[in-house]
């Protein structure tokens, strides 16, 4: 799916809403809150690295924007438990979560699968999958507390064709793709949760840096230049879109 002609959020798309990011200390995800807290949003923002979350914590703050809340999380080693802490300190701070933003991510090697370290494997299943998978469903029940809530899972063009030394990372995205379609169909009819996905494209991140090391970053889109895509799943603007695969480019 491709987005709406020269669409263009309204200033106030997200206002009063109350989004979560995983991965939200940098990269996309710290664009995306940055973003959606200028169109009027509550941000919560997930990450490992307490570092990056206190710098993005204070740019908020430099660009006069309310601040968000921090909440640092190893997904990887994170238990069921830990996922379920956050929907209720939601609960309790703001009674519903209006979005959810699945954006952390790992990369790990690109090799040929037969040389595939199993403990790197397990890594990237971890944090692309599995902690994808458990924040969803452990959300779920502020999601649904919401007039109405947007999750967004991050997809990737190897998650639709496979490509040769792409390994774990290209076999997490092809299990997201089917985790989103599979949640959008089950909430589709029983509440009011509409799940789709992103596919950010080529994009200057470090996450692209270390997967294409000869590539002249210059000659890529910021994370801020993709965020139409992000405002459009998030708003109401896409009330009656779930299921679908965006390409943010």
């Amino acid at each position: 799916m491709t987005l709406p002609k020269n669409y263009q959020a309204h200033q106030s798309a997200l206002k009063e809403k109350v989004i979560l990011i995983s991965g939200g200390g940098s990269g996309i995800g710290k664009s995306a809150a940055l973003i959606f807290a200028e169109h009027g949003a509550d941000l919560i923002l997930v990450g490992k690295n307490a570092t990056h979350l206190e710098s993005a914590y204070q740019e908020f703050l430099d660009k006069n924007l309310k601040a968000p809340l921090l909440h640092v999380m190893d997904l990887e080693k994170s238990k069921e438990n830990d996922f379920k802490e956050i929907n209720n300190v939601i609960e309790k701070e703001f009674g519903k979560l209006d979005g959810l933003l699945n954006n952390a991510g790992f990369l790990g090697d690109k090799t040929p699968l037969e040389n595939y370290n199993i403990d790197v494997w397990k890594k990237v299943f971890d944090i692309n999958v599995h902690a994808s998978f458990l924040l969803t469903k452990s959300l779920l029940p502020v999601l649904k507390a919401a007039e109405n809530s947007s999750i967004i899972f991050t997809s990737s063009g190897v998650g639709k064709k496979g490509k040769a030394y792409w390994g774990a990372y290209s076999l997490t995205k092809f299990a997201i793709e089917s985790m989103m379609q599979i949640f959008s169909e089950e909430l589709e009819n029983t509440s009011r949760v509409r799940v789709n996905s992103i596919d950010p494209g080529p994009v200057r991140t470090k996450m692209r840096a270390a997967a294409y090391p000869a590539e002249d970053p210059l000659s890529l889109l910021e994370a801020k230049d993709i965020m139409n895509a992000y405002l459009y799943l998030m708003s109401n603007d896409s009330l009656k879109t779930t299921g679908q695969s965006i390409a943010a480019q």
